[in-house]
């Protein structure tokens, strides 16, 4: 079976000369369909710059990503938009929801924007909005939800438009425990059913319990790769709450953007 995403050797390097800072230092992996993978690290180590990098929002200095075997790096800005767009699904921490448009319609915008919103395309995104705990929100604006609702609404639009790849930034950040579980644990069982790639950026060590592996990255290197299922729950067991403090990581100590609702 082919490689969904591939790293070789990416670097990212910004400024030059003395000022120069490798953000990302000759990093390979690769992630096969069907397989979901955490991508965790303090904070400075790198893995958000990664991210970006595969979505094709940067361009490495050094190194080539391939998404299904295309190089990301040989395509024109507009062929990448359009590669993106149609290839990748990318839940941003800050969920980048259309303020004016519906939850449903925030959704089915990936599809429309694709010239696949078509009958068969709006039922799915019903669905997906229910599996995810929104059947009551469909109609609610971004507006009108709480933090969390608004980030399964950003998770059902990666998903929609059914990418070969989806990427995930923090997707727990607004989260009380128990939804958290139980929306990485959808997120995961829909990457697995529909053969997606799946990568998600968590400082949130307990989530990992639904990935099937978890890289480890410091100080922009790749340290570790854990694949062995005992090693990988034993990680996701020895931590209690986030990884290290943030804002979002506050808020799912504390329940969802300070209501205690979680929803």
């Amino acid at each position: 079976m082919p490689e969904a995403l591939r790293a070789d050797a990416v670097t990212k390097v910004y400024g030059q000369g003395a000022n120069a800072v490798t953000a990302v230092n000759q990093v390979s992996f690769s992630v096969m369909p069907g397989e979901f993978v955490a991508l965790v690290g303090p904070s400075g180590s790198g893995k958000t710059t990664l991210l970006a990098m595969l979505a094709g929002l940067l361009s490495p200095t050094d190194g080539e990503i391939l998404i299904g075997g295309e190089p990301l790096g040989e395509f024109s800005e507009a062929q990448r938009t359009r590669f993106r767009g149609r290839a990748i699904g990318f839940s941003f921490q800050s969920n980048n929801l259309v303020p004016y448009l519906t939850a449903l319609e925030n959704v089915e915008l990936m599809l429309r924007l694709n010239g696949r919103l078509d009958r068969a395309g709006r039922v799915r995104s019903r669905e997906l909005l229910e599996r995810l705990g929104l059947a009551e929100r469909m109609r609610a604006y971004p507006g009108q939800l709480s933090g969390g609702q608004q980030q399964r609404v950003a998770i059902a639009r990666a998903l929609i438009h059914q990418p070969s790849v989806v990427l995930a930034d923090e997707p727990t950040a607004s989260l009380d425990t128990e939804r958290a579980y139980q929306v990485v644990e959808t997120f995961a069982h829909l990457i697995h059913e529909q053969e997606r790639a799946g990568v998600m950026v968590t400082h949130d060590l307990r989530m990992v319990k639904y990935v099937d592996r978890v890289i480890q990255m410091m100080d922009g290197h790749l340290s570790q790769i854990i694949s062995d299922r005992a090693e990988i729950d034993a990680l996701a067991a020895i931590q209690s709450g986030p990884l290290e403090t943030s804002a979002g990581a506050t808020q799912a100590q504390g329940g969802d953007n300070g209501n205690g609702d979680g929803t």
